[in-house]
């Protein structure tokens, strides 16, 4: 008889069940040919700690095969399984990738374990599987200033993204509460704005600081291999410098790059910071050196440079900036932000890479290759698709996963709007409705960002993170009608999975008792709220 339908995720765009299985043992062998060798191997390195088989490589004998396949398109995947064999094609490596990762999903969840699992039988359920994604840019935002995520831990988080078949992974290295990558021109950006004496616990402005140091960088070698561990997964890693606001971190390290030159510490408060660069010309050749080595660390070709939330008091005030408008010919603060960003774009654009900033920058003329990320609601999107500029989805009431997850008294620090995986799942949808076909080409795609003020921990990140960007990874790659029961039915068997890897997800029936933090404020708000504030917020974008 027929198996019961795999609880696949993301679910497959095609998917049929036939009869039999292929059970693995001592004697199955796999083969790859030679440009996918690194797929095989890590195919092979997953499935050996769980099933203590040998999975040696074979030739026309092998039970398990890797395959490209010209005639498939960009991270496309088919997987054939049954008693004679299984068979991943793809259309490139990545699409070989995903398929590996789908049959692992046709495995027990026991798989995922990394020692061998007695009295287990390992098969494979006979399968047709043919699937490709949605969107090319399957993201996540993950924000390692606000607290440091040791490099072992942002390699496991790697891991759990190609689980789910995400590529893209922006890094926001820089805040305003410490800088992590180390500049070799400019060491004291990590000798000095790396630490911070102590860091505030909760979100109200009067709540209490703790008294503990907090801080670390990565080097350019841990790095690089980030990059490199990413890539073989089929991830590009993103990396964000932000500018000209949250710069705190950066100002501690060199005074010299702030408005007004005093000595500051690197911010040990949550929230926005009145302290931005200022506009000299030392300034520009100080970040475009900064870009250089980035540049040299990442080889995506979009390169972030910030633009959100920067304050623009100081240059209100300020004689030399108020001098400096003048100069270049800047009426508004506003343009005056616009001529920097635009310096930084131009010199990433100069050596072939692109500029991406939050949706702030639109409110000043773009350079036609920058890309957008529309986070404060789909305002962004919308104007900048229809100004010709690439879009990436991160609305904030629907994949911030840092925002509280329920009414529930006892979510830790509770943030802003309640959003659940049924909200995510339900009402995240990329492409806003109101653009024209040629408009809508310009939706890249979308990510979830995690941000960390309130995530102290690897711990916490799983628990504000997970069933959640399951719910995104799904939006991001499968194409169709939504159903929510069927989503629902996977996701539970595929809690079992990350059991088995040992992510401490957030339980439908609210916090674990380790996971709750009694005591410390958080900042709650309605939805009406909200949208209401964030209305105001893009109205210079929506009206203009």
């Amino acid at each position: 008889m027929p198996v019961t339908s795999p609880a696949l995720l993301p679910r497959p765009q095609h998917l049929v069940v036939g009869d039999g299985e292929l059970v693995l043992d001592a004697g199955t062998r796999v083969a790859a040919p030679d440009e996918l060798s690194d797929v095989l191997a890590l195919l092979q390195a997953a499935l050996r700690p769980a099933t203590g088989l040998p999975l040696r490589e074979g030739g026309d004998d092998a039970a398990i095969r890797l395959e490209l396949d010209a005639d498939l398109g960009p991270e496309a995947f088919t997987l054939s399984t049954g008693p004679d064999g299984a068979l991943v094609r793809g259309g490139d490596r990545a699409g070989v990738f995903y398929g590996c990762q789908a049959l692992l999903q046709l495995l027990p969840p026991a798989v995922h374990r990394r020692a061998p699992v007695a009295g287990q039988r390992w098969a494979l359920p006979a399968v047709e599987v043919r699937d490709a994604p949605r969107f090319a840019w399957r993201g996540v935002m993950l924000d390692v200033a606000r607290h440091l995520m040791p490099k072992h831990d942002v390699l496991r988080f790697i891991d759990l993204m190609a689980m789910h078949r995400l590529n893209t992974l922006h890094w926001h290295l820089t805040e305003d509460q410490g800088w992590r990558l180390e500049i070799k021109k400019y060491p004291r950006l990590t000798e000095v704005g790396a630490w911070r004496r102590e860091s505030q616990v909760g979100a109200a402005e009067d709540s209490p600081s703790d008294g503990r140091p907090h801080g670390g960088s990565y080097t350019q070698d841990d790095v690089r291999e980030v990059v490199a561990y990413a890539a073989a997964r089929g991830i590009t890693v993103v990396p964000e410098i932000e500018t000209p606001g949250h710069v705190r971190a950066a100002l501690a390290a060199y005074p010299e790059l702030g408005v007004t030159g005093e000595q500051r510490d690197v911010s040990t408060r949550w929230g926005i910071d009145p302290n931005v660069l200022n506009m000299e010309e030392t300034t520009v050749r100080f970040f475009t050196d900064v870009l250089d080595e980035v540049m040299e660390l990442f080889p995506s070709t979009v390169i972030g440079i910030g633009g959100d939330e920067c304050p623009r008091d100081q240059w209100r005030t300020d004689p030399r900036t108020q001098e400096r408008m003048r100069e270049l010919g800047v009426e508004r603060e506003a343009d005056l932000q616009t001529w920097f960003m635009r310096r930084l774009d131009d010199h990433l654009t100069a050596r072939g890479r692109r500029s991406f900033g939050w949706d702030e920058i639109l409110e000043g003329e773009l350079a036609p290759t920058a890309t957008v990320a529309s986070w404060r609601g789909m305002a962004g999107a919308v104007t900048a698709a229809r100004r010709g500029h690439d879009v990436v989805a991160c609305p904030d009431d629907l994949v911030y996963l840092d925002y509280r997850q329920s009414e529930l008294p006892n979510e830790p620090i509770p943030v802003a709007t309640p959003l659940t995986v049924e909200d995510v799942y339900t009402n995240f949808e990329p492409v806003p409705p109101q653009l024209s076909p040629d408009e809508a080409r310009h939706v890249l795609g979308g990510q979830a960002n995690v941000w960390t003020e309130h995530a102290d921990s690897p711990r916490t990140v799983d628990y504000l993170v997970f069933p959640r960007l399951c719910a995104v990874a799904e939006v991001l790659w499968a194409d169709g009608e939504r159903d929510l029961d069927d989503f629902q039915r996977r996701l539970g068997a595929h809690l079992e999975r990350l059991d088995a890897v040992g992510v401490e997800y957030r339980r439908a029936s609210g916090p674990l008792p380790w996971q709750e933090r009694p005591g410390v404020v958080g900042r709650p708000s309605t939805r009406e709220e909200r949208a209401a504030h964030m209305a105001e917020l893009t109205r210079s974008i929506t009206d203009g």
